[in-house]
């Protein structure tokens, strides 16, 4: 009993119904990828430091795995463009790697697939929940894609990479290598933000980076697909668990494609985890060639040609 009362704490009421009715692991079957996802990708860069086990060399934004093959992070790139950096080969075969990788997955896959700082605000979010914390101040979605523009200004006028100052993801790799430091203040903030003040609010309205890797994701292979969307029982678990809610909706319960085609979509997979009916699923655009619901849209504007 104490386990099961345990279980039911730690869930989050977006997946209450799908653990109720299926099991705490079903609900939690993609968030436990996740995290081990996350933790493989930190461990990788911690190896060396660590153990002296160089696996990758360097950081998120630019680095070395196995010696072998170069990965650069497009967006610091681009700053380092604007910067006045002379590119070199291996940081062009980086970036390259980067964005078909990205452009095949989905580039926000980066934000609930890969960056630690996910762990923080996710954790923030949860905690907001059990504490039954409703303040929510509205931002501006926009407001990242004007800080990720603006942080490519400020490394034009000061000739540096502006963002990586701030950059939560580097001061989180460089806190745990190097112990408790000033940087730590930075990952305090994010996660006060997303306690106290507004749900989501980093990663969905300010950090630069996923609207960077939102707009190279927008065309992206991989989707979430509400491919079983008539059997919606309404209940609004996928809205409270995603992170993007407004993304659901057109897939959901529009007409058109079952598709979240948003590239605001992180392909998270929560809204898989928190149905327990199997509405959702991942799918790719070239399974839109043969949405029923898609065909059927467009059947009569066929017909009147």
């Amino acid at each position: 009993m104490k386990a099961k009362a345990a279980a039911a704490w730690l869930t989050s009421d977006a997946r209450s119904y799908a653990a109720t009715r299926r099991g705490w692991l079903f609900a939690h079957r993609y968030w436990i990828a996740r995290r081990i996802s996350q933790t493989f990708v930190l461990a990788i860069f911690l190896a060396g430091p660590w153990t002296g086990y160089w696996i990758a060399r360097g950081n998120f934004a630019s680095s070395e795995i196995l010696g072998v093959l170069p990965l650069a992070d497009p967006y610091i790139f681009i700053q380092s463009l604007a910067a006045g950096h002379t590119p070199i080969l291996l940081a062009l075969i980086g970036v390259a790697t980067i964005l078909t990788f990205y452009f095949v997955v989905g580039g926000r896959v980066y934000c609930s697939w890969v960056c630690p700082v996910n762990v923080v605000t996710d954790t923030a979010h949860w905690l907001r929940d059990k504490l039954g914390l409703t303040r929510d101040r509205k931002l501006d979605r926009r407001t990242r894609i004007w800080i990720m523009l603006a942080a490519i200004l400020a490394s034009f006028l000061s000739g540096t990479i502006a963002w990586e100052f701030l950059n939560p993801v580097s001061t989180l790799q460089r806190g745990i290598i190097f112990g408790i430091g000033a940087g730590w203040g930075i990952i305090a903030a994010v996660f006060m933000l997303d306690l106290f003040v507004t749900r989501r609010g980093w990663c969905s309205h300010l950090c630069p980076v996923g609207a960077f890797y939102g707009l190279i994701g927008q065309t992206s292979l991989v989707r979430v697909s509400a491919i079983n969307r008539t059997a919606c029982t309404d209940c609004g678990a996928c809205f409270k668990a995603c992170p993007e809610p407004h993304v659901i909706t057109p897939a959901l319960k529009g007409t058109g494609t079952h598709l979240i085609v948003s590239g605001d979509c992180t392909n998270c997979a929560a809204c898989i985890d928190s149905c327990y009916i199997d509405v959702f699923q991942y799918g790719t655009r070239l399974s839109a060639r043969h949405d029923p619901a898609r065909f059927i849209a467009s059947e009569p504007q066929s017909a009147k040609g």
